[in-house]
């Protein structure tokens, strides 16, 4: 099977817009399967720079491009982003874009929720982005959501945003927001309809039919492992799961159509909002990461926490989403670092772990143990080969292969998309 999964092994913001898009060259079909706008991905061709959130990467390179049934769409950001992107000269049709027609949508009303939950939380909030997300999944597991199809059958439209307004009614009363006007948001449904449904179509079909005729596909998967709703830092997480399996049941495919896991890992660790990080810095190496990586949020432009490899959660990663081998990104912010640390396990408690506890406790109480190693003083930014890296690099990249169990089958040296040393082939590595 020559289709590639592509998922965030740790928190997010690995840089899978970048190794995405150089997949996309080998790739027939990309096709988005969890996630909303929270998500974003850079990607960086010659002169320009794009920006995407929940457009799937392949857009950008004019390869039809999925949305899938696992992703909660806005319909109005969706709209804007699209237009965005057109204005940078990508052409974005129907032939191009196809939107799963059982996708369900973000509404105004799940924003209201999320920014006034998150109000009312006080310190003990989540961090979320405050664009619905949360509240949109809740509705889809509530049997309650409105679909992507259901924009074309006005009658049950109205009586599925009464239905809506029911459940949300009392929430919105109890948080002290204004009653909702659902025969405005009918309105304002019904005048994109014609826009968005042109996208619409049973995604599971079109993949089924690529994947039957030989089509190569690529999967990507938004922010990280440890972000799942299942297997992630709760409740310090997304309301999706964002791990490999997920790849099937967000797409319409069978899970034997995933192909080569392929996880994406930072040289260092990031994570945006709250929640544990125990190999987090908050000294001068923190800082310098975060600036020599200009660590801030696609999305939310928040500055990011920056931390050493913390290779007992990548190794923790490499298990649940089943990772055949790594993509290792922003190797060239660690130059000049005359040493580095990587975390190789925990302690707590005088207690000996080499994995993340599930309990949130014991994950805010973990102390990393570290494992020092050489730096470099040379520049690796830019390096497209294995013998143009510096030996004390190649040291790092294997050692880090080693504590995580599985191979560097891509490196990446720059934003610049031919900034990348393959090693192994994804596409072909089976």
């Amino acid at each position: 099977m020559a289709n590639v999964t592509v998922v965030g092994a740790q928190w997010g913001d690995e840089g899978k817009g970048k190794i995405v898009d150089w997949l996309s060259n080998r790739a027939d079909v990309v096709v988005r399967f969890q996630g909303g706008h929270n998500a974003g991905h850079t990607l960086v061709v010659g002169d320009k720079t794009y920006k995407l959130s929940l457009l799937p990467s392949g857009v950008v390179q004019g390869k039809p491009s999925v949305i899938g049934n696992g992703v909660v769409v806005d319909p109005w950001a969706l709209l804007s982003e699209i237009d965005k992107i057109r204005g940078q000269g990508v052409d974005i049709t129907p032939q191009i874009l196809i939107l799963a027609d059982n996708a369900c949508l973000i509404l105004p009303m799940h924003r209201d929720l999320d920014g006034a939950r998150e109000a009312a939380a006080g310190a003990a909030k989540i961090g979320t982005t405050g664009r619905g997300i949360g509240p949109a999944y809740e509705d889809k597991v509530g049997r309650r959501a409105i679909r992507v199809a259901d924009l074309n059958d006005p009658e049950a439209l109205k009586l599925k945003i009464e239905r809506l307004l029911a459940h949300h009614g009392a929430l919105r009363k109890g948080l002290g927001l204004p009653d909702f006007d659902g025969e405005a948001l009918l309105a304002e449904l019904l005048q994109i309809a014609p826009k968005i449904l042109a996208y619409a179509k049973p995604a599971w079909r079109v993949l089924d039919a690529a994947v039957k005729d030989g089509s190569r596909v690529l999967f990507e998967g938004a922010q990280g492992a440890l972000l799942d709703v299942d297997h992630g830092t709760y409740p310090y997480v997304t309301s999706s799961n964002t791990v490999a399996g997920q790849a099937a049941a967000g797409s319409g495919l069978g899970p034997r159509s995933t192909g080569y896991v392929l996880g994406i890992v930072k040289a260092y660790t990031t994570r945006v909002g709250e929640g544990p990080f125990p190999s987090e810095l908050h000294d001068d190496n923190g800082r310098r990461l975060g600036e020599r990586g200009h660590e801030f949020g696609t999305v939310t432009g928040r500055p990011r926490r920056c931390g050493w490899f913390d290779a007992a959660l990548v190794r923790q990663s490499v298990s649940v989403n089943g990772i055949d081998g790594v993509a290792l990104t922003k190797l060239d912010v660690l130059d000049g670092f005359t040493e580095l640390k990587i975390g190789v396990g925990y302690t707590l408690d005088g207690a000996a772990y080499d994995y993340l506890p599930a309990g949130l406790k014991a994950q805010s109480g973990l102390k990393p143990v570290w494992e020092t190693l050489e730096g470099w003083s040379q520049s690796t930014r830019g390096a497209r080969s294995w013998r143009d890296l510096p030996a004390a690099a190649i040291k790092y990249v294997r050692r880090i292969e080693e504590l995580i169990g599985a191979p560097v089958a891509l490196l990446s040296t720059s934003p610049e998309r031919d900034d990348t040393i393959l090693m192994r082939d994804p596409f072909a590595d089976r």
